[in-house]
This record gives C-alpha cells, structure tokens and sequence, in this order.
C-alpha cells in the first residue's frame, strides 16, 4: 500500500486507515477486559457459532439488550450466578 505521494504505509497509518472505514461505514470500537468466567462463555460460543470477536461483541449487545425490552435481564443473571458462569 502506497499513500498519495507514493511513499508506503505504515502500520499504524494502515490501522487509522482501517479504523477510519469502519467508523464511516456506522461501526464504533469498544474496549474491555474479560472475567475469567466470560472468557470461558465466549470460548464456547465462539466454537459453537464460528463467530468473530466483532460479530460475538455485536450479538451479545443485542441479545443483552432485547433482554433488557423483555425484561429477562434479571431471570439471565441469576441462571449465570446459579450456575457459576
């Protein structure tokens, strides 16, 4: 990859580049650190679904959300710490 002078990119002009098409496309970028119990959660989903980290963050958004609407927020949580996950 070349720039418009015609120098090559580097890595971390390519990475803004990438970051730059997400944001434009309607994607934002979120940061956290996992319990070891969710790391464990996400492993099994992840080998179940063969979802990426993008699509597995997305999804669980979601679905946390229209438990949210349903008002199932508290039924999931208590099925989590009965269980230890």
């Amino acid at each position: 990859m070349t720039n418009s002078t015609g120098k090559a990119l580097t890595n971390a002009e390519k990475q803004q580049r990438y970051r730059d098409r997400q944001k434009q496309s309607g994607k934002k970028e979120l940061r956290g650190y996992l319990t070891p119990e969710a790391i464990s959660c996400y492993e099994e989903i992840q080998k179940k679904t063969d979802w990426s980290d993008s699509m597995l963050l997305s999804n669980a958004i979601r679905l946390m959300y229209a438990a949210h609407k349903c008002g199932q927020v508290g039924i999931l949580n208590s099925w989590l710490t009965e269980h230890k996950r």
